[in-house]
C-alpha cells in the first residue's frame, strides 16, 4: 500500500509565520537549502534567516529569526520609501521570477493571494490595492515562501486540488490588543478573524491575552490546511517543535507532527497474516421508534449515494416497550459528515453515536465469467501476494445473476451455481 505523509499543525498557543519556520527546521529542512531558494527572490540584501534551540518554560524548540537589516540611507531619503511598499502584483511577480519548485511556487501564491483578499475585505479594497508595509513585506515574504518550500521539501504529498495533505487545530483567539499602523487594534486583528470567516474555522478561548494568531500564521493555516480540527487518523513519524517569541503561561510553541496515512499495513509482528490489510473506518448509530418505515428505504439509498461502505438496521426493543430499529452506517472517515448529514435530514433521530474502528480487508477485485446464458461479473477476494496468493472468497453478483434468470425464466440458484462453476473451471 501506499504511504501517504500527511502533517498536522497543533497550535495550543497559535501560529505565526516564524513559528511554521521553526518547526520545519526542527523537522530536518536545512536553513542553507532555505537561505538559498529565497535568494531567488531577489531580496536577500533586506534581511538574514537564522535558526536557533531556544527554551519556553523548560521545553527546547526551534526559534528562526528574520533579521531585518535597517538600511538607513533609505530610511531619510523619502525618495525611495514607495520602494519599500509591495502590492500583491510586486509580490506575485518576485514569486514567479524566483525559480521556486514548482509546489512551492503554487502554495506560496496562494496563501499570499488569500491574505490580500482578506486585508482588502477589511479595509474595503481589492486585494491587488492592498499594500504590505515595509517590516511587514519582508517578514511575511520570507515566512511564507519559506514554510511552503519547507512543506515541499518534506515530501508533504498532494490532493487533487494540489494542496499539500496537511491539517490544523483549532485556533485560540488570544485577546487584548496589539499596536499596528493605524493605532491599537483588538486581538484577533481583524485580517485573522476575516481569514477564520472565510474558512468557517473553529476557536475557542485559551485564557491567554496576547495576539496568538498572526495574518501570517492564518493566511498559511487557512490557506493549507483541508479541514480544521482533530487530528487526522495518522502513525505519527516525527514532532517539529517551532518557538514563538513571547513567553506564555504555557509554552509557546507550535507542533508539527508529521506522519503517515493510518490505512496501514498491520505491523503486529505475532500477526501470522500480515497480508490483510488494516484500514481505518467510521462507524455511525443511532435508534429509531418513530419513523414511517417506507422511509427507511429511502435512508438506505440516499446513504449509499452519500459514501456509505454498508448499511444495516436491527430490530431492538426501546423505551415504553416500543419496538424500534438500530441504524448502523459504516463509511470511509472522510465521508462521516456527508452520511451522518443524510441520517439527520432523512429520519426524525436526535442524536447520532460515532467511533472510528479499525477493519481488517481482504484485496479483491472483480472478474468476468462466461456462462452459455450470458456475462456474470464475480468478486474474487484474496490474502496474501503470489506465489502464496490465497482465494479467501468468491461471490458471482446478485445483480448479473438476477438479471440473466429472469431474461431466460432460470432459477437464481442456478445462475449462480453455473458462474461458480465456470469460474472455478477456469481458474484451477
Amino acid at each position: 500500500m501506499t504511504m501517504n505523509k500527511i502533517a498536522y499543525l497543533q497550535c495550543p498557543t497559535g501560529i505565526s509565520g516564524d513559528m511554521c519556520l521553526g518547526a520545519l527546521v526542527s523537522l530536518g529542512v536545512p536553513v542553507e537549502y532555505l537561505i538559498e531558494k529565497l535568494n531567488g527572490l531577489g531580496i536577500e540584501q533586506e534581511y538574514q534567516l537564522r535558526a536557533e534551540l531556544v527554551q519556553r518554560n523548560g521545553q527546547q524548540a526551534t526559534k528562526v529569526h528574520v533579521d531585518l537589516v535597517h538600511d538607513d540611507h533609505h530610511h531619510h531619503d523619502r525618495e525611495h520609501s514607495h520602494h519599500h511598499t509591495r502590492h500583491l502584483p510586486d509580490i506575485e511577480g518576485m514569486i514567479i521570477k524566483a525559480g521556486l519548485p514548482s509546489r512551492a511556487e503554487a502554495w506560496s501564491l496562494a496563501v499570499f493571494r488569500q491574505l490580500a483578499v482578506a486585508e482588502g475585505a477589511v479595509h474595503g479594497i481589492s486585494p491587488e490595492k492592498v499594500h504590505f508595509h515595509e517590516v511587514g513585506a519582508v517578514d511575511a515574504i520570507v515566512d511564507i515562501v519559506g514554510t511552503c518550500l519547507g512543506l515541499d521539501w518534506l515530501g508533504i504529498e498532494s490532493n487533487e486540488s494540489g494542496l499539500p495533505l496537511l491539517y490544523c487545530s483549532a485556533f485560540p483567539t488570544g485577546g487584548g490588543t496589539v499596536r499596528a499602523a493605524h493605532g491599537q487594534m483588538a486581538v484577533p486583528v481583524p485580517a485573522v478573524l476575516k481569514l477564520w470567516e472565510m474558512r468557517g474555522c473553529p476557536v475557542y478561548s485559551n485564557g491567554i491575552d496576547k495576539e496568538l494568531v498572526t495574518p501570517t500564521g492564518a493566511a498559511i493555516a487557512t490557506t493549507l490546511a483541508r479541514d480544521f480540527g482533530s487530528p487526522p487518523a495518522i502513525a505519527i513519524k516525527q514532532i517539529g517543535l517551532g518557538a514563538g517569541t513571547i513567553n506564555l503561561p504555557i509554552p509557546n510553541i507550535l507542533r508539527l507532527w508529521l506522519g503517515e496515512s493510518a490505512s496501514l499495513q498491520s505491523n503486529f509482528s505475532d500477526y501470522e497474516d500480515t497480508s490483510s490489510n488494516l484500514e481505518t473506518i467510521s462507524v455511525l448509530e443511532t435508534q429509531i421508534d418513530d419513523l414511517n418505515p417506507q422511509a427507511i428505504g429511502y435512508v438506505f439509498e440516499a446513504l449509499f449515494a452519500a459514501g456509505a461502505v454498508d448499511v444495516f438496521t436491527q430490530a431492538i426493543a426501546m423505551k415504553k416497550s416500543r419496538p424500534g430499529i438500530l441504524l448502523t452506517v459504516i463509511c470511509h472517515p472522510e465521508n462521516l459528515v456527508s452520511c451522518e448529514a443524510v441520517v439527520f435530514r432523512e429520519t426524525t433521530t436526535l442524536g447520532i453515536r460515532r467511533t472510528t474502528q479499525q477493519r481488517a480487508i481482504l484485496q479483491r477485485e472483480i472478474q468476468q465469467v462466461e456462462i452459455e446464458y450470458g456475462k456474470v461479473r464475480v468478486k474474487v477476494a484474496w490474502k496474501g501476494q503470489s506465489p502464496e496468493k490465497v482465494i479467501a472468497n468468491v461471490q458471482p453478483e446478485y445483480e448479473d445473476c438476477a438479471d440473466l434468470a429472469r431474461k431466460h425464466n432460470i432459477p437464481w440458484r442456478e445462475i449462480q451455481r453455473l458462474a461458480l462453476q465456470n469460474w472455478y473451471l477456469v481458474n484451477s
